[in-house]
Parts: C-alpha cells; structure tokens; sequence
C-alpha cells in the first residue's frame, strides 16, 4: 500500500458515475475502499473486472441489503470504517436502515458522503436526471458552444466527475481531516448541480466585472475569440491555440507570418469573426504535424488536438507517464502526483468475505 490516505477504511455503496469514480480517487491515494455490491448488481458486473477502472485499488463483498442481516452487516463494517460514499436518491439509504443517523451512532466519527445530481433537498431532489440535466441548471451547459448552434454535450466530465466526484472526493478529505480534530464524523452532501456551478467561479466574477456575456459564443474564452479556439489543418486534424495573453498572442501572429501593425487590437470584438477566417485559412496551408514542429513547446500556447488512439503516445504524456498499462488494458495515471506518498494503481482485487473484511479492519480504540 502507497499513498497519503494509506490507512483510510472507507464503505462504497455501489452505484454508477461519479459515486465509483470519487471512491477510485481514494483508492489510488491509498485508503481501502470497500464496495458493497448488491447480488442482482454483482451479477450484471462485466467478466472482465480489467476493464472497470473505476473499481480499480477496491474490494467487493455482496450484501443483500433487503435480508434481515444485510443492514446489520454493512453497519458492522461502517463501526470500523473513516468514510462512506452512497448515490442514491435521497431516502433510499434512510429506507434501509443506512441512513447517517443510524451510522453515525455507530460510529460517530463516520464523515458520511452522499453523492446526488440535485442534492439532498430542493424542488428536483427526488427527481431522476443525468450530467447533462444537472450541468443545464448550473449555467455553465448554456456557457458552452458556438453562437446559434445547440450546445455541445461536453461528455459527463463537467457534472458527474468535475462537479460530482471531484467535490465529494474534496469534501471526504475536508471530513477526515476535521474529524481528527474534532472526534466527530458528518455529512457531505455533493450535488452536481452545485459542483458544476463551483466550476464556473471565474465566469461568474467575470460576469460580474462586465468582462463576460450570457450570449453563447461571443466571449475570450468560449470559441468567439481568434486566440482562443481550435483550427482545421491540411490534413484535416486539429490544433488548439490559446495566445489569451499579448506577448503569447504577439507570438502567435509572428508563427502565423502576420504583421501586427496591420492587424486590428487584439480584443476588437468586431474584427474577431473575420481575424478568424484569416487565421482559419493560414492554419489548413500546413499539416498538424507542421505546425506542432513550428508551434509546439513555444510560448504561442499550442497543441494537437488528439484523439483517445494519440494521447498516449504524445511525448509529453509518455515522459510524465499519464497513461499506464494495467494488465493489457490503459488507465490514466493517478493524480495528482505527491513527492514522498505517492499514488499507486492497483487492480480490483477479489471478492471479500465479512469475516475476512472484519478482521482486516480492527475496531478503532475507544
């Protein structure tokens, strides 16, 4: 065992999203993560547990959690557990006897996370949704794409694991490490809704300044500035430049062959959608590889735009190791990187037994 939480013991109540993901984040930072799996869940779980990487570094152990014993068997682990992560509806844990007022008498130093779309109250609490739906109220999901075009789903990153997991693995830390001091246990209540709109902290004091719009499309940092967005090559592949900064932007117009003195002011709003095409135009005369050998590791702020096939074999991600082999199949690697405690992959390991779980995890001292 490796990493800074080497120690924590912590009860995962199996789910999808953002629940496992944030479990994956202690489980690679060295806490014993154990996920409780339902048999009609267990069932259903691929054959092949290599390719859940977000149970990677956890146990299992099914517990049927409508049996007369299957409460008192989980609540027999959580007396001996720092955390618990459920993400269920709201009442669904209360209704099985797994609530945080039953486990907190128990265990009172218990930091209890619940990981939701909506959170623990409100109007759509008990309402079903996804990342999408969470993200859509939080402001941001109409923050993104182009002017007069639908957004773009930005994949479940933003909702289920920036503001979802993320935010719970946060506030589990925060938990434990006020615990110590305190003696006493409590509850994270993690909605994505909430998280996302965190996320969006820098928008919104823009927004406030007068320095961002609510209109799609026409800011710095959404697509609507010529210095910041991504461009087509000969070869139909993809750069990304963010010159936001003059002298990187200076930089950019000089690896462009354009003059600024010609040029429009950087921020002329106006001139940004006929900048662009001029820049669109310079970027398809060359290949993505042409312009990495004139552009990448400069000052410009550029990169390839690469694929899940070319990411791992970037130079920069093969020196830093961002992506390791794990049994034949790729995991991204561990973050973020600690010099003394380090962070370690390790595989899902086998089904647990109660007994062999209770007697890996000694009841604390009184």
């Amino acid at each position: 065992m490796s990493g800074p939480l080497t120690g924590i013991r912590v009860v995962e109540m199996a789910g999808i999203g953002p629940g496992p993901f944030a479990g994956m984040m202690l489980a690679d930072m060295g806490a014993d993560v154990l996920r409780i799996e339902r048999p009609a869940s267990a069932a259903r779980a691929p054959r092949d547990a290599r390719f859940d990487i977000n149970g990677r570094g956890k146990r299992s152990l099914v517990v049927d959690l409508k049996s007369p014993d299957g409460c008192a068997q989980v609540l027999a682990l959580v007396e001996r557990a720092d955390a618990l992560i459920e993400g269920f509806r709201p009442g669904v844990m209360e209704r099985l006897g797994l609530g945080p007022e039953p486990c907190l008498a128990r265990n009172p130093r218990l930091v209890y996370g619940r990981m939701t779309g909506w959170g623990q109250h409100g109007p759509l609490a008990a309402a079903a949704g996804h990342d999408l739906n969470y993200i859509a109220i939080s402001g941001m999901l109409g923050a993104m794409g182009r002017a007069g075009e639908p957004m773009a789903p930005p994949l479940n990153l933003v909702g289920d694991y920036g503001g979802g997991a993320m935010m719970l693995a946060f506030g589990i830390a925060c938990g434990l490490i006020e615990a110590r001091g305190s003696g006493r246990g409590q509850v994270i209540d993690a909605a994505m809704s909430d998280g996302a709109a965190l996320l969006g902290a820098l928008l919104w004091g823009l927004k406030g300044a007068g320095r961002w719009t609510a209109q799609r499309g026409s800011n710095f940092l959404d697509g609507a500035a010529p210095y910041y967005d991504t461009y087509a090559c000969a070869d139909g592949k993809y750069v990304a430049v963010g010159s936001v900064e003059p002298e990187f932007y200076a930089l950019l117009l000089r690896h462009l062959g354009l003059d600024a003195a010609e040029l429009p002011a950087q921020n002329e709003r106006a001139q940004w959608p006929a900048l662009k095409q001029r820049f669109a135009a310079l970027f398809r005369q060359r290949t993505r590889a042409e312009w990495c050998a004139l552009m990448e590791g400069s000052d410009v702020c550029f990169a390839p735009v690469l694929d899940m096939d070319e990411a791992p074999a970037h130079a920069h991600n093969v020196a830093r190791k961002t992506f390791v082999e794990v049994d034949g199949v790729l995991h991204p690697a561990p973050a973020p990187r600690f010099s003394r405690t380090p962070a370690a992959i390790r595989p899902p390991r086998a089904v647990a037994t109660l007994d062999a779980v209770l007697a890996a995890w000694p009841a604390a001292a009184a």
